[in-house]
């Protein structure tokens, strides 16, 4: 079975806007890095400016990177509104409008949350913030998935996908991601949760890995490509977590002496926690493919049950 739901100019602009919010993600990351959360002591205004009218190009230092992170803030915004009206001219599926118009409502409280984490000088709110980030940019990625066209062209196995194991390993491998996401933000914003995040990761690596071997075992590539990737970036990961504590606190053994807010720390640091937040990503990614496929398989064994039980009461043939 497939149904025409893919929507090609909704699809292209939710990938457009999926790549800008990448923007404000990479530059709160670096943000949080360099300590400049509180380059400005004021929101919606910049030292007293207008947002729009502040001399970004004429400053320098964290001024430059928060208000960056402001302004690319506000280019987000207007994508998002952008992508909702889209989505209610073009697309037919109101539960599709509707994750367009959560994500507009995500930016928009992604911006009242970090005005509100100025206001208040709030570490805590800090990491709220990023933490809702990953989640606004997953919905993004969702919206990307089922306005595509593989969404609705699946090669079917019906007697093959086992979604009885299958989708409860999702959902324990992304809760595992998330908890870990979390507990990384806790150590970043908050200075707690070392070792409880690394005891997560060894948790997060096992169900990784577990979700790669099942879904290549269900023989479906769609599946296994969503699987390969958390792979992947969990793998990139298990580099990037030694790497920044070495470039965090240096490596006596080896003579090497961390500078802080050096090129070589914030450019780690930053990669770490957006790889974190791709994992997480390709974690909700993967549960909807599992969720999508176990759908079509269970309508579809319904659609043969219904007909083999027509065909026994002679109703068919």
């Amino acid at each position: 079975m497939t149904d025409r739901h893919d929507n090609s100019l909704l699809h292209r602009f939710a990938l457009a806007t999926g790549v800008v919010a990448l923007l404000p993600i990479a530059l709160g990351a670096v943000v949080t890095t360099m300590e400049a959360g509180m380059a400005f002591p004021d929101w919606p205004s910049s030292d007293g400016h207008n947002m729009l009218l502040y001399p970004w190009l004429a400053s320098a230092g964290n001024r430059f990177i928060e208000h960056g992170h402001r302004l690319a803030g506000i280019l987000i915004g207007i994508f998002s509104m952008v992508l909702t009206i889209i989505a209610w001219k073009t697309e037919h599926r109101l539960w599709v409008r509707g994750l367009a118009m959560a994500i507009l409502c995500g930016v928009v409280g992604q911006g009242v949350l970090g005005g509100m984490r100025v206001l208040r000088n709030s570490d805590s709110l800090a990491l709220v913030h990023g933490q809702f980030a990953a989640w606004v940019f997953a919905l993004i990625a969702v919206l990307i998935l089922v306005t595509g066209r593989r969404w609705n062209q699946r090669q079917l196995r019906a007697q093959g996908f086992p979604a009885r194991s299958a989708a409860p390993l999702a959902i324990a491998t992304l809760a595992a991601i998330v908890l870990q996401y979390t507990l990384g933000g806790m150590v970043r914003h908050l200075g707690t949760g070392l070792h409880e995040h690394l005891a997560a990761a060894a948790i997060v690596v096992v169900l990784v890995l577990a979700t790669f071997v099942a879904s290549c075992r269900a023989q479906d590539s769609w599946l296994k490509a969503s699987a390969g990737t958390i792979l992947l970036f969990t793998a990139l990961q298990i580099v990037l977590g030694p790497a920044t504590w070495v470039t965090k606190f240096g490596f006596a053994t080896i003579g090497f002496v961390a500078t802080q807010h050096s090129t070589l720390q914030v450019t780690i640091r930053t990669l770490h926690t957006i790889v974190g937040m791709l994992v997480l990503t390709g974690g909700v990614l993967h549960l909807t493919r599992v969720s999508r496929v176990a759908w079509l398989t269970g309508d579809a064994t319904l659609s043969t049950n219904s007909a083999l039980g027509l065909t026994a009461r002679g109703g068919v043939g």
